[in-house]
């Protein structure tokens, strides 16, 4: 199994970055809670822990003496931006060569969230964090988007967007440490429609609408895929569905 320690940054009584009427906290806990979701239901050979699952703070000693002593394969430290900037970028320990077993898996990161966030890229960059140097293994940090920003703070705001970039973390996590998807019937499972009514899809394509569903109707997944940069459900009657989690939910 390939240990994945996902860090959610700041939480509890440190809220972060805090603009447009969003805490960084919450933003990251999200991002993380949904690529911890992806990797334990798509993948066989990931195993996942999070430095927090809830509005808690742990220090960042005890982040990263938690991953050390798990024995944790890759860190990998969620964050968003505050300073004036837009866009994204991401970091791994300054003494790290972009050629060292960390900085080219940083760079498969950075590929597959730049093909997915809808964000300008501020490039691969270096610093001296805590999570990065005090970690014994592989650690990167991303900083997704400007809260204080309001096109980015915006995108922050929808769920669409918070899946669509934890998928790309995923991804890139896949590429870096040769994750394998589960085969056949065990990527399957469960949702719930949560709205009043909701269109579903006779193909890959949000133009393809061919019915409606309704609030509390069960569907099995089979298949979860990105379509023009939003997340959808392929179901085992073949039709397919938005995987926003405003509009359905695992179960």
């Amino acid at each position: 199994m390939v240990k994945i320690y996902v860090d959610p940054g700041h939480g509890g009584s440190d809220p972060g970055a805090t603009a447009n009427g969003i805490q960084e906290k919450n933003v990251v806990l999200a991002i993380g809670t949904s690529i911890r979701n992806i990797l334990q239901l798509e993948y066989e050979n990931a195993e996942v822990r999070m430095s927090r699952t809830g509005d808690t703070f742990p220090s960042l000693t005890q982040r990263t003496d938690d991953a050390n002593a798990w024995g944790a394969d890759f860190f990998l430290s969620i964050h968003v931006n505050a300073g004036g900037g837009t866009g994204y970028e991401d970091y791994i320990y300054t003494t790290l060569s972009d050629s060292s077993e960390t900085g080219v898996m940083r760079a498969r990161i950075h590929e597959e969230v730049m093909k997915l966030n809808g964000m300008s890229d501020r490039g691969m960059k270096k610093a001296n964090f805590h999570v990065l140097r005090e970690t014994a293994m592989p650690a990167v940090l991303t900083e997704n988007g400007f809260i204080d920003n309001s096109a980015d703070a915006a995108k922050m705001k929808s769920n669409s967007w918070i899946q669509n970039v934890a998928r790309g973390h995923v991804n890139g996590l896949e590429r870096a440490l040769g994750l394998r998807k589960k085969s056949g019937s065990d990527t399957t499972f469960l949702i719930r429609v949560k709205v009043a009514s909701l269109y579903y899809y006779d193909a890959p394509d949000w133009n393809a609408r061919a019915g409606i569903v309704s609030q509390g109707e069960v569907f099995t997944v089979v298949e979860t895929l990105t379509v023009n940069g939003s997340t959808m459900y392929k179901l085992k009657s073949g039709n397919y569905i938005t995987a926003n989690p405003q509009y359905v939910e695992i179960i």
